[in-house]
């Protein structure tokens, strides 16, 4: 089995190509090829291109527990990069379709960086979704292990719910992020980022990711938090968002879509021997 490797500020993909496989991927594969132990490792599978058509390249995204995500940003720029990388994308924008919408992508610096138009960000119940009454889910309250946590929701394709606190932390994130997943008012799960503001123009975030636990970096994490924070008016448009992999630039406009730029590193291609995906 062939596979591609890449991070993005440590959130790390292994990249299979669909013409590589006889079968559709599983979630039995999924779970053995991620395994940090058993498997190559990694933080989810991109699986494409699919479809293809010119100028726009099909994707599917898989967590290391088997379920399938929406969108990743940073899935996204490393996907961008694996296209530069077989020739498949050059210089002008290129398009990805993936569950969670469409996003136009350019990769620069000879495939060091890539940025990505995210699509728009919303904050409405029922699009998220959250359950309860059509609203915005803007600064509401719940009650996590007897604390009371004010929060934000979210979506720009996939759930998130941002917590504003003042010391986040990797082990506040690992506390708390699992609980708040898979807390009844999100139906789909969430994703959950715990969002310190530094000043105008930059954030800090810790982030539980769904189906996945805590990472370093998530792109559309940082859009989403860089979105609330943009929305309650306590930074700037153009934020840097700093996780423990490194920093994304975010902008967020006037009708709340974004624009994403990382970096994307490759690590490493191979073969996966076909005994590893025996039980």
């Amino acid at each position: 089995m062939k596979f591609y490797k890449y991070h993005a500020l440590g959130n790390d993909y292994l990249v299979l190509d669909p013409a590589d496989f006889s079968k559709p991927i599983s979630a039995e594969l999924t779970k053995r090829v991620c395994h940090r132990n058993f498997g190559i490792g990694s933080d989810g599978i991109l699986w494409g291109p699919l479809q293809e058509k010119k100028g726009c390249f099909g994707l599917r995204i898989f967590n290391p527990d088997g379920s399938e995500a929406e969108k990743s940003g940073n899935g996204l720029r490393i996907f961008s990069r694996y296209l530069w990388d077989r020739g498949l994308v050059h210089e002008e924008e290129f398009i990805i379709d993936t569950p969670g919408g469409q996003v136009v992508s350019r990769v620069h610096e000879e495939g060091r960086m890539v940025t990505v138009a995210m699509g728009q960000v919303s904050f409405d119940s029922e699009v998220i979704p959250v359950s309860g009454p059509s609203r915005e889910v803007i600064d509401e309250k719940m009650i996590i292990e007897g604390e009371e946590i004010r929060y934000c929701a979210a979506t720009i394709g996939n759930p998130h719910c941002v917590l504003i606190r003042n010391s986040p932390s990797e082990e506040e994130a690992r506390r708390l992020g699992p609980v708040i997943e898979n807390d009844t008012r999100f139906p789909n799960r969430t994703n959950v980022q715990f969002m310190k503001i530094l000043d105008r123009h930059n954030i800090q975030i810790h982030i539980w990711e769904r189906g996945a636990g805590y990472t370093l970096a998530s792109g559309s994490s940082s859009s989403a938090a860089a979105s609330v924070a943009y929305k309650l008016g306590l930074c700037d448009s153009m934020i840097a968002v700093h996780t423990p992999g490194g920093k994304v630039d975010i902008t967020v406009f006037e009708d709340f879509s974004v624009s994403m730029t990382g970096s994307v590193t490759k690590v490493a291609e191979g073969l996966l021997a076909e005994e590893a995906l025996q039980q």
